[in-house]
């Protein structure tokens, strides 16, 4: 089950600390008791509906208050495909808050073994080989519906070819509960 209240914490929380880091607002004190278990998250910026910023941690070495703080500044001001967000920009941004399950790993013998264990749209996925690491979101099903392309994209975000594979591959998945602000620059549906 979905914990709303826990949701707008973290969103406000997000939001809180990226406005904070501007000089436009200040941090504002959230309370709820899962904000101080450690937790992992990743941070989404939106603009239009398009991504303007995604940072998030993978293990669960801080609190979950200091975990979205932390990532909603990086996915703001240090995500490198994206330059620093600006003040005039925040209000046209939405924010969007992933919590993590814990990794589980997948075994698998073969790239194809793999594919077939791989649950779309609900598999965080998680690829390490070597020096080699990335994550996708289980959101990315949504772009990438087909496990195959799924994992090609992985492997190419990781720095590998998307035909690469080796025994020495290790996958993990991971599930989210991710809350949403709306996008201040798309009408909701008036369904």
């Amino acid at each position: 089950m979905i914990d709303l209240d826990l949701g707008r914490a973290v969103l406000t929380l997000a939001r809180s600390a990226i406005a904070e880091q501007l000089g436009i607002g200040r941090l504002e004190a959230m309370s709820h008791a899962t904000l101080e278990q450690p937790s992992s998250t990743f941070v989404t910026l939106r603009q239009a509906g398009q991504l303007r910023g995604c940072v998030g941690s993978l293990h669960r070495l801080r609190t979950l208050r200091d975990d979205v703080r932390a990532n909603a500044v990086a996915a703001a001001f240090r995500d490198p495909r994206f330059g620093p967000l600006e003040a005039s920009e925040l209000p046209q941004t939405s924010v969007e808050v992933s919590l993590l399950s814990v990794n589980e790993p997948i075994e698998a013998a073969s790239e194809d073994e793999l594919i077939s264990r791989l649950r779309p749209g609900l598999d965080g996925v998680t690829l390490e080989y070597g020096g080699h690491r990335a994550t996708l979101l289980p959101q990315v099903w949504h772009q990438l519906p087909e496990a195959r392309d799924f994992l090609a994209a992985l492997k190419i975000k990781a720095g590998l070819a998307e035909d690469f594979w080796s025994s020495g591959v290790r996958v993990s998945r991971y599930g989210v509960v991710t809350w949403k602000e709306p996008d201040p620059l798309k009408p909701e549906s008036s369904h």
